[in-house]
């Protein structure tokens, strides 16, 4: 790659296509978009793929079912779940349709689960089961509830196969990944948009690309403040979210996923039960709005999470809770906020030609990388750079 001091913009190598961030999303857009005569490029500033929010999550495909009617949220994850669970069969990714209770441990609660059920049918999820307390008791005979929801699409996966599957894919047409390396500034050029980087070694590459799309999750925010002339006003506040996990001591008592009614602020969907594909337990995650990232399990909140395991798992002891992992959200939802939904922007919305560029793509991001991945698409055609 050319020196950025010396050359001209006519004068540096150049790339059809610029993924920056290679998470779960980042990697399904590049399966998507490349090609063998589409020159493609994924840059990484971490040293391997997917080491931020794509692997430190529940790993779940959700279904669909708690999100506002007609929200990108909701779109993208009923027909990502589908996508994701035919990518799998087709490609060898293991996951299981193991099935969810959402269940209410209150009368009250008992109304939340109509609402949940209205709103899921609205998004398209039309095999919510409601269950009686003794059904949710056949299916789960040491849960305590008065009654619940049984999601049967609902499931898990192993999300590091998929992105190694993805990345594989994309590198048999033709893909690059280049890790630890840091996109420090863009700007429109006349063969597009030229894009400097730096690696570890702090030597800086520049080079120009017809597309750039900023996949870049927790730091997505901070690549875009790098572009030159961007309007500021396009780039939303990021907030930190972190979520931590804590794994079951000994084998799993269940044999679904197993949810709480949601939490009313609507931050998260409560402290909920798990299962990997090897049969461990995972409790979590919690909702804690952070302003750095720190991915320690604080010991101190094995209380808590027994406490609100209690609600609905009475045979848990803080004794049993083993610290995990955290993951953090990229959200755009700040406490006390209202409902945020995905932002995926093109040149309409930011007025530079060739960028395309993703903010909060959170939970249900997992399950909805295959369809955010044709939207992506859909605008790169529209944005006339190239040709698919």
């Amino acid at each position: 790659m050319g020196n950025p001091s010396k050359a001209t913009s006519s004068s540096l190598d150049h790339v059809d296509i610029t993924i920056i961030g290679s998470g779960v999303i980042g990697l399904a857009i590049a399966q998507e978009l490349a090609n063998p005569d589409t020159s493609l490029m994924i840059l990484e500033k971490n040293q391997n793929f997917g080491e931020e929010t794509s692997s430190r999550n529940s790993e779940v495909i959700h279904a669909g079912i708690y999100y506002p009617k007609d929200s990108m949220k909701a779109l993208h994850c009923v027909r990502g779940k589908q996508l994701l669970y035919n990518y799998c069969h087709k490609h060898g990714v293991e996951h299981q349709k193991i099935g969810k209770l959402i269940i209410a441990t209150n009368d009250e609660e008992l109304s939340s689960l109509d609402e949940i059920k209205k709103k899921a049918k609205a998004n398209g999820v039309t095999d919510l089961i409601k269950l009686s307390q003794k059904e949710v008791y056949a299916k789960e005979t040491l849960i305590q509830a008065v009654g619940g929801l049984y999601s049967p699409s609902t499931g898990i996966i192993n999300s590091h196969q998929l992105m190694q599957s993805f990345l594989g894919s994309a590198e048999k047409n033709g893909a690059q990944l280049v890790c630890n390396t840091e996109v420090v500034d863009v700007s429109p050029c006349s063969d597009g948009l030229q894009v400097s980087s730096r690696d570890t070694n702090q030597q800086t590459f520049t080079f120009t690309t017809s597309l750039l799309i900023n996949a870049a999750g927790l730091n997505a925010q901070k690549v875009a403040e790098c572009i030159i002339s961007i309007k500021k006003e396009t780039i939303p506040p990021l907030y930190l979210c972190q979520g931590n996990y804590f794994t079951l001591q000994g084998k799993s008592p269940f044999k679904h996923l197993i949810y709480p009614v949601p939490e009313k602020s609507g931050a998260g969907l409560g402290i909920h039960a798990t299962i990997d594909l090897s049969g461990q337990v995972k409790f979590g995650p919690d909702t804690r709005y952070i302003d750095h990232i720190n991915y320690q399990v604080d010991e101190k909140l094995r209380g808590k999470f027994n406490g609100a395991i209690r609600r609905y798992y009475p045979q848990i002891t803080p004794e049993n809770l083993i610290p995990a992992y955290s993951g953090i959200r990229p959200k755009l939802q700040g406490p006390g906020d209202s409902f945020k939904d995905f932002i995926i922007q093109g040149a309409d919305k930011h007025g530079i030609k060739g960028l395309i560029q993703l903010f909060g793509i959170e939970s249900p991001g997992l399950t909805s990388c295959l369809s955010i991945a044709e939207q992506v698409k859909q605008m790169a055609i529209e944005e006339k750079v190239l040709h698919f």
